[in-house]
């Protein structure tokens, strides 16, 4: 927090309650518009990725829009990598979205 105004946030939520997928995880990042480009994304995805392998989470996935290119760039950079996507999912203002699915597989948990 800054000056009392969020810069983001970022979440891990489980995938499903089945022990086998104990070490899987999704992840969600948040940055205030006003503070997009600023390397927020990066620190909060970063630090994200350190709590989850300090708790044994050895794959990480993501949803993103096809649109929210700087979303996939963040993720791309950080070692995620594209598995695929689902057409035409989401629909905004009348325009249907794709959604693109990433995972992140740990280097050192679950080897």
């Amino acid at each position: 927090m800054k000056d009392d105004q969020y810069l983001g946030w970022a979440s891990l939520s489980a995938t499903s309650k089945r022990k086998v997928y104990s070490g899987v995880a999704e992840v969600s990042v948040y940055v205030s518009k006003h503070l997009r480009g600023q390397k927020v994304g990066d620190f909060l995805l970063k630090k994200l990725i350190e709590i989850s392998e300090q708790h044994d989470i050895w794959t990480l996935q993501a949803g993103i829009m096809r649109a929210n290119t700087a979303s996939l760039k963040l993720h791309t950079n950080n070692q995620f990598r594209i598995i695929g996507y689902k057409e035409k999912i989401g629909q905004l203002n009348g325009i249907w979205l794709d959604n693109v699915i990433l995972e992140r597989r740990s280097k050192t948990v679950g080897c």
